[in-house]
């Protein structure tokens, strides 16, 4: 294993221990997810379209990376560690990788309980419909680490995070929902993997200054 590529395991282990230690994010992520979709089935009037329900995944996966999000800087800002951290021996783009990579497992995790209550209260999902799902939480974790971590050194992050994140959400949403409901779903997986590469490039590329500034 490189040097680069061992830094970013080392950050995103440093990040599961963490939280198997405090249980503090994925907890309350799960709870969240699971909760928001109970809500919407008996909230959906009966004969509801797929597109609708479909959607209501959308909002409940969205608003459960955030929770997640506003939680992925805390430990370095509770600690104080962040200076730290961004003054270690390695590239700075590796401490946004890792915080990429923590993140994803803890969404990942959420959706393998999030997907199946979804499939018992709404409709089942074809492979289609996940494929659109993992490569939209790619975009999610890519984009939302860095802008989580511009907010983090914000007073107020708890309002900044959510006004930068959820306008670039919409064409993940957008992109998911299509893939679950259009005949033509190919279309928009690639438009997602297209999505992620772009902002995973951008996010990649622009860390180093976001935490220098």
């Amino acid at each position: 294993m490189t040097g680069y590529a061992a830094d970013v395991v080392a950050l995103a282990r440093k990040d599961l221990k963490l939280e198997l230690r405090a249980r503090d994010t994925l907890p309350a992520m799960l709870l969240f997810v699971v909760s928001t979709l109970a809500v919407f089935h008996f909230a959906l009037p009966a004969g509801t379209g797929a597109g609708a329900a479909y959607g209501l995944l959308w909002v409940a996966i969205v608003f459960t990376a955030l929770l997640g999000l506003g939680r992925a800087w805390a430990p370095e800002r509770d600690g104080g560690a962040l200076d730290g951290l961004v003054l270690a021996p390695c590239d700075r783009s590796a401490i946004w990788l890792g915080k990429t990579l923590a993140t994803l497992v803890f969404l990942a995790a959420a959706e393998i309980v999030a997907l199946p209550a979804f499939a018992l209260f709404f409709a089942p999902l074809d492979l289609v419909a996940i494929a659109g799902v993992a490569l939209a939480s790619v975009g999610i974790c890519a984009v939302g680490s860095l802008l989580a971590a511009m907010a983090a050194a914000s007073r107020g992050r708890e309002v900044i995070l959510p006004l930068l994140f959820l306008p670039l959400s919409i064409p993940l949403v957008v992109g998911g929902v299509g893939a679950g409901i259009s005949p033509d779903g190919a279309t928009y997986l690639s438009f997602l993997g297209l999505y992620d590469a772009v902002f995973a490039i951008l996010s990649w590329a622009t860390f180093e200054y976001v935490v220098t500034e």
